[in-house]
């Protein structure tokens, strides 16, 4: 019997809470080559012959994740919101860098004798440009530096070839999507595994074009 019994609104009871008169039982197999203890499965009722509802171990990881602070995309931009980029001009995207906006991001979580970590970090992140186009970059980006003058960004950038006057707002709304890619390990076992979570955050920005003066 898992010692201390988890709290009756926990998930790990299934819908509809802790039934009154039902414990948690967890099957806890020792490897006698390796000397591991494995957590095999947990049930919501006595398991004599092994039967009982079982009880993903992956509940357990996803409350270590529930546990973390995952958030959407730092932006970072060129043009900034509020200033003004022109067509035809390398556009810098980025993120800052840190647990909560790209990992990683470390949490645990145990039930009675089940004790799981879970690891996030963000294995993707896709931006919508608002041109029609879309831009998928697996690092967090380069931030923009004056010194870059007109050289494109070397791992995520973007280039406008309409200004944003020719939408229906006037600007270019930018998402940005990172999705966290999780993995979890039962402490002193051999089952793991691997969640995601994915996070959206926006912003709109301002491109015109070149005026030639004759």
């Amino acid at each position: 019997m898992a010692d201390p019994q988890p709290s009756d609104d926990s998930t790990l009871w299934g819908a509809g809470g802790r039934k009154p008169g039902v414990s948690m039982y967890i099957e806890d197999c020792l490897d006698n080559e390796t000397g591991i203890h494995d957590v095999k499965n947990i049930f919501t009722t006595a398991p004599p012959g092994g039967g009982g509802p079982v009880i993903d171990p992956a509940v357990v990881a996803q409350q270590a994740v529930d546990k973390m602070r995952l958030r959407p995309p730092a932006i970072g931009i060129t043009p900034k919101p509020g200033g003004k980029g022109v067509v035809g001009m390398p556009v810098y995207m980025w993120t800052e860098t840190g647990p909560e906006t790209y990992g990683p991001n470390v949490a645990s979580a145990s039930i009675g004798p089940v004790s799981v970590t879970a690891t996030a970090r963000v294995s993707k992140i896709v931006w919508n440009m608002g041109d029609g186009h879309t831009v998928t970059c697996t690092t967090a980006g380069t931030p923009y530096k004056p010194e870059y003058g007109k050289s494109p960004s070397p791992d995520c950038g973007h280039r406008y070839d309409k200004p944003s006057s020719s939408t229906g707002s006037g600007t270019y709304h930018v998402t940005a999507t990172s999705t966290w890619s999780i993995d979890w390990q039962v402490t002193g076992g051999a089952q793991a595994g691997q969640l995601t979570e994915v996070r959206t955050s926006s912003v709109d920005i301002n491109v015109a074009e070149v005026q030639v003066l004759n």
